[in-house]
């Protein structure tokens, strides 16, 4: 069936990759944990060998992934960061790479520390948002790295633009898509070559499984999906059968919690916004707002404006404490993205691993706070946190 002429991804999440059990007419696929696969004769399978190398639930989630993309091929891997470095691994020693400046902790770790440390490759930070100066950074990259949203300041990346500049200089380009889902934006039809998520993130939405994954588009070099592959299996960065079967389970909701929770999410950042100066907030940062600096490009690219909203308090550390600890719905925890809401302080949290010279650079202070807008009733959310926020 042709893209054009496809289910909508609501529809798509429920039966892509999950066609009901051939042998059984089981509805929901089986399980197959088995870690070896009897050979019928030398250089005869039925497909399979060993399980790091291939497994009947694993194909399953990654053909869905893939198709919820638009991608030629999906991967999926143990954790986000095994992602990311799986992809790191597909470049020369020495490569040149030219990251967003706004990163997740972990992720800046591995890009500004060990990155260079183990294969010799050389980091430079840019705000993409600065098309010019991305533009003169990106002369003889090799790979752009980015998020959009961005974790944690929520900043908007031009799709397209990235692209172009990147084909300008024979650059593959990666988006981090974990904020957005693939319910909130497809960058590969913006000409991304690659898009990778934290499926502990949305995707499994309810903090009860660790993945990654990286989807390929139909458009990047030939080559670029089997050496992803091939890495997976030589690297043995692969998620275990259960988790792959978990996450086959969660994706089937994942259109439904996104439409909530990004509802939600926009009733809250209006209504903190509208409340701002009696809540002690000194801004609300949400891409769904006018005020926000990168919301026509949101409104161009995106689906919806995703379920992270970030705020900065008044009042200095001890009250963000006081605010962090009050919240009763909100959780203080870490993650994002799951059924239950959270609230969390990247500065000592997600950035903690972040150079403190490089978090003050990019206004990563202590009092900033980053929510994410869970399923529950979104008023009883707003008494929740005006409550908390009404603590001095």
């Amino acid at each position: 069936m042709s893209v054009k002429n496809r289910a909508s991804l609501a529809t798509r999440v429920i039966h892509s990759g999950q066609e009901p059990d051939s042998a059984t007419g089981a509805v929901v696929p089986p399980l197959y944990t088995a870690t070896t696969y009897v050979q019928d004769g030398i250089g005869k399978n039925r497909g399979y060998d060993y399980s790091r190398s291939g497994n009947p639930t694993r194909q399953r989630v990654e053909a869905c992934l893939a198709d919820l993309e638009n991608a030629q091929a999906a991967f999926v891997f143990p954790s986000g960061l095994s992602a990311a470095s799986t992809m790191l691994a597909t470049l020369k020693p020495g490569a040149k790479i030219v990251a967003h400046e706004d990163l997740y902790g972990g992720v800046y770790r591995l890009l500004a520390q060990v990155g260079p440390a183990m294969s010799g490759c050389h980091v430079d930070l840019v705000d993409f948002c600065d098309t010019d100066a991305l533009t003169a950074a990106a002369q003889g990259a090799d790979l752009l790295w980015f998020e959009t949203p961005s974790n944690p300041l929520l900043k908007i990346v031009d799709l397209s633009a990235i692209a172009k500049i990147a084909n300008n200089v024979g650059a593959i380009t990666v988006c981090d898509s974990t904020f957005a889902s693939p319910c909130g934006q497809l960058p590969l039809d913006h000409g991304i070559d690659v898009v990778m998520h934290s499926a502990t993130k949305f995707l499994g939405g309810h903090s009860d499984l660790l993945g990654g994954v990286l989807a390929v588009s139909e458009n990047a070099i030939d080559s670029l999906a089997e050496r992803i592959g091939y890495l997976q299996n030589a690297l043995g960065a692969v998620m275990c059968p259960s988790d792959c079967a978990l996450l086959l389970r969660s994706l089937r909701t994942l259109a439904l919690r996104v439409e909530r929770q990004t509802t939600s999410a926009a009733f809250l950042a209006e209504k903190l916004a509208a409340s701002a100066a009696d809540l002690g907030i000194t801004e609300v940062i949400y891409p769904g707002l006018a005020t926000h600096p990168g919301h026509a490009i949101a409104a161009r690219q995106m689906s919806n404006y995703g379920a992270l909203i970030s705020l900065r308090l008044t009042g200095g550390l001890d009250r963000v404490e006081r605010v962090l600890t009050a919240t009763r719905l909100f959780h203080f925890a870490v993650s994002l993205g799951s059924v239950e809401s959270l609230i969390q302080h990247p500065a000592s949290l997600t950035h903690a691993a972040v150079a403190e010279e490089h978090r003050e650079k990019i206004s990563i202070g202590d009092d900033l706070v980053r929510l994410s807008v869970g399923c529950e009733d979104p008023a009883d959310l707003a008494a929740d946190l005006e409550a908390a926020f009404s603590q001095r």
